[in-house]
């Protein structure tokens, strides 16, 4: 039986919950949903817990509406997402490591974050004093004639974040891809507990550097929404300027690099040009290379000058002015297109599945953008095209980064041409009871999501980020299948999905 996510538990809604409702459904609404997932009839948003209860994010592209379900569990157990739909499967072995929050029928029951050097276990429930170390991990086997195994990491020989990655072959073709992660984890989210507003976004900002600041919009909006408070004008759109350049400065990365692992670096060195640019013209703009700390709840920190105006400006035009001899370059160089078309596929049904947000999905058909919808400002004002296209190999994601920064030049231009005059913050009104807020933030990579409870005092009771990775990376242990080894770099990079925003 389909019904309408606005439908869902509307018997026992949360009133302090904004902007999307949220309600308190029990396990047969729970099942539900997650039936409506396996058929495709809704896509996850985000899955996290509590000690004694887990909560779930839902969209519904029907009637393009979002919720939160929430399931009380107090004897910490509650039926399966992933035994439905694999989507959920990591986020469900991150919340038994995390919380103690056993999935009744999950298929895969080894731990996720936990490699047992934790000095607790579930440390975000009831802590107790963690077991004797167990440092084996059994990857899941793949059978048939002449097969090797090939360890890559955690350790690279790049300066990059830590990941073990164990690729099966049978000689030079990769038969199964696994992954295994959390070896950045920092313990963001108990960080956040009992800090004030102020701090808590700071940490937001520190989840994933080359997100600073999609995440911290995101906890701002979040903070925002579950207090009621409405920022400037002139913030709201400093705030897409700021994000427009952290797209352009990633993607000039991203595109520089992976042709860098199909051997041609000579796109990667002036890629490499363009995006110092890029951090150069932004701490004129705002004093810092990243932009962190420049996104607080109730607007912004710093403003843009004149000074800063012009390098925006510069920075725009000397792009204008070199990317498309960089776009021809790529797109003529036969070499690298031998290596980027046909690589790396993924299928468009997997994508929609998983709800892969960014480039990601986008290259694979996939048409989101949380720019869009759930939508917030100032975008709905401005004009800006999402690019998608079919075939969800290496060469597609590329040319979605490609677009992408062209429609982030012409959103700059449009910022700059309409930025408003006025204050730049907002205080957080002092809220009476406890309130909660969720948000939902392009990012270069896709949709970022941060759940918020703001406790009496005003400050975060319970606080969720969930980065576009964990819906990412899954989808490149399938799109590897029969490439070849040396093909793993090049995938890899053109999925960039972020270790630290996955391992919090």
């Amino acid at each position: 039986m389909s019904i309408p996510l606005s439908q869902i538990g509307q018997e026992r809604r949360v009133d302090c919950h904004r902007p999307w409702p949220r309600a308190i459904v029990d396990t047969r609404t729970w099942n539900l949903a997650a039936s409506q997932l396996a058929l495709g009839e809704l896509s996850l948003v985000g899955l996290w817990g509590e000690a004694d209860c887990v909560h779930m994010a839902l969209h519904d592209p029907a009637e393009a509406s979002f919720a939160v379900l929430s399931l009380p569990c107090p004897d910490q157990r509650y039926p399966s997402i992933g035994l439905r739909h694999p989507v959920a499967l990591r986020l469900e072995r991150a919340l038994v490591d995390l919380f103690g929050l056993t999935p009744e029928g999950l298929p895969d029951t080894r731990p996720w974050l936990d490699h047992g050097r934790w000095p607790v276990r579930h440390p975000l429930a009831e802590r107790s004093e963690a077991d004797a170390a167990v440092l084996s991990y059994p990857f899941l086997s793949a059978e048939g004639d002449s097969l090797h195994q090939i360890p890559i990491g955690p350790v690279h020989a790049g300066i990059i974040e830590p990941g073990h990655f164990r690729i099966t072959a049978s000689g030079e073709t990769v038969v199964r891809l696994e992954e295994r992660l959390g070896y950045a984890h920092k313990g963001v989210e108990s960080l956040m507990a009992g800090a004030d507003v102020t701090r808590a976004g700071q940490l937001a900002g520190r989840v994933s550097g080359d997100s600073t600041v999609a995440y911290a919009v995101a906890f701002a909006q979040a903070a925002e929404a579950a207090t009621g408070c409405l920022p400037p004008a002139r913030a709201q759109w400093l705030r897409a300027l700021m994000a427009e350049l952290e797209r352009i400065g990633n993607h000039l990365g991203d595109i520089g690099a992976i042709c860098n692992d199909a051997g041609f670096a000579l796109m990667q060195a002036h890629c490499a040009v363009l995006r110092e640019r890029v951090l150069r013209a932004a701490d004129t703009a705002f004093r810092h290379r990243q932009m962190r700390d420049c996104v607080v709840p109730g607007g912004v920190a710093v403003d843009l000058n004149a000074e800063g105006l012009a390098a925006v400006q510069a920075l725009i035009e000397e792009i204008r002015r070199r990317f498309p001899a960089l776009i021809e370059l790529y797109d003529n160089t036969a070499s690298l297109q031998d290596r980027m078309v046909g690589t790396g596929i993924l299928d468009s049904g997997l994508a929609r599945s998983f709800g892969a947000g960014g480039y990601v999905g986008r290259a694979s058909g996939r048409n989101f953008d949380a720019r869009r919808l759930p939508g917030y400002a100032p975008y709905e004002g401005l004009s800006f095209v999402v690019p998608v296209r079919q075939s969800g190999d290496v060469n597609d994601r590329v040319w979605i980064r490609i677009r992408e920064v062209e429609q982030s030049l012409s959103l700059i231009e449009q910022v700059l041409s309409g930025l408003p005059q006025g204050p730049l913050l907002a205080a957080l009104p002092v809220m009476s009871g406890v309130c909660e807020g969720v948000a939902l933030v392009e990012g270069f990579r896709g949709d970022v999501l941060v759940w918020l409870r703001l406790d009496v005092g005003g400050r975060v009771a319970r606080c969720h980020l969930r980065d576009p990775s964990w819906f990412q990376w899954p989808l490149l242990e399938v799109a590897i299948d029969g490439n070849i080894v040396a093909d793993f770099p090049l995938c890899n990079k053109s999925f960039n999905c972020s270790y630290s925003g996955h391992d919090l």
